[in-house]
């Protein structure tokens, strides 16, 4: 019989939710899951009435405002952390060392040092704890990966990856936590930046050195009202934006190729503008995540007038045949943190990392410092 895991969830923002929903249908697509996840708790201070909200629509037993008793909770075996990043830290810290599981949303920490404590308590706990970089988890990224390591496109020379958003693209928007170093940590680094540099690594290789340049475009906003999200309007005084908004940087990977990254949360007319693009000595390889099912590969082919041809996703691509029967019959966002869902549990059950993991989360977060290093001493660093 398939036993229980018995779920708290820190933070019911949209991201709470999504990782309530993942979990909710993880027997819908894995009738053959180990573990059979159960919505127990969730905590959240919001001032409105999400947490009623959430009892209904979600079926949760204990709604809680204090993430301290979630995480002693007897009837708990795994945490996620959804929550602001300044709780992150505190919270899968805590939680591991009362031996739950973790399922921590990017950025783990407001840097490596926070995500290291994070890792130190899951290594000493020997709990499980996976991070959400969910774009990995796209069947068409993991097909573009096999192509990559198959030598199919050759060796890799260089690589572009962009992350572009428009989410506080509004200079009226409210300064809200995001925008605030004590509470976020950085911007638009530890936000985008951190997929961007985990989605490199994944694919290509891991990133050896860098040079960065970043900037703050609208430096100052309006304070936000108790309880206001980032992309409402400011209504208060104005205040400085203490991170950046946009980032530009230039890799060489281990592999010896090169790689061009660049991400902003403030490009007008870009909403998700997420991809890459491989470019190998016999072909390349490029992705966008508003495609999401069709991957563009340029392969086996001439050295000139090759062209890129679009290939769909179908069942033997990733864990698509989990949600969708055939060829290009598209998963969305949600399906990707099913996927997330499914590897978490798998190492819950077996005891062996599957997937994204608390130690992917420290090599982005030591990718974000050392671009700080970089940008704000203007030159090449080494990780």
């Amino acid at each position: 019989m398939t036993r229980d895991l018995r779920v708290g969830v820190v933070g019911f923002g949209w991201m709470g939710q999504v990782h309530a929903r993942a979990l909710s249908r993880l027997l819908q697509h894995y009738p053959d899951a180990p573990l059979r996840p159960r919505l127990v708790a969730v905590a959240d201070n919001a001032p409105d009435d999400r947490t009623q909200r959430a009892a209904a629509a979600y079926g949760f037993e204990h709604l809680l405002t204090d993430w301290r008793e979630l995480v002693a909770h007897d009837e708990v075996d795994l945490v996620c952390v959804t929550g602001p990043n300044f709780i992150h830290r505190d919270v899968a810290v805590a939680a591991a060392q009362a031996g739950k599981h973790l399922w921590v949303e990017k950025p783990a920490g407001r840097s490596s040092a926070e995500t290291a404590e994070i890792v130190a308590a899951v290594e000493a706990a020997g709990v499980q704890a996976a991070t959400g970089f969910n774009y990995r988890n796209v069947p068409a990224v993991e097909r573009a990966r096999e192509i990559v390591a198959s030598g199919r496109i050759g060796t890799v020379e260089h690589t572009t990856v962009r992350f572009l958003a428009d989410y506080s693209a509004d200079p009226d928007a409210a300064l809200s936590w995001r925008f605030q170093n004590e509470f976020s940590g950085t911007g638009v680094l530890g936000d985008l930046v951190s997929h961007a540099a985990d989605l490199v690594q994944h694919v290509v290789a891991p990133i050896a050195e860098l040079v960065v340049d970043r900037a703050t475009f609208i430096p100052q906003r309006r304070a936000a009202v108790a309880g206001a999200m980032h992309y409402e309007k400011g209504a208060g005084e104005l205040g400085d934006v203490e991170n950046e908004d946009y980032v530009n940087a230039l890799l060489r990977l281990a592999d010896g190729s090169r790689g061009i990254l660049e991400s902003s949360r403030t490009a007008v007319g870009e909403q998700n503008t997420y991809g890459f693009e491989v470019h190998g000595t016999r072909g390349a390889v490029a992705w966008d995540f508003r495609r999401m099912n069709e991957l563009r590969v340029c392969a086996d082919q001439d050295y000139l007038n090759g062209f890129y041809a679009t290939e769909y996703a179908g069942p033997g691509d990733g864990e698509l045949s989990a949600f969708q029967p055939g060829t290009n019959n598209p998963i969305g966002f949600d399906d990707l943190k099913v996927v997330e869902a499914r590897r978490l549990v798998e190492s819950i059950a077996t005891g062996k990392p599957v997937g994204a993991t608390i130690h992917d989360a420290l090599a982005a977060a030591k990718v974000v410092d050392a671009m700080i290093l970089s940008s704000d001493e203007r030159k090449w660093v080494t990780l």
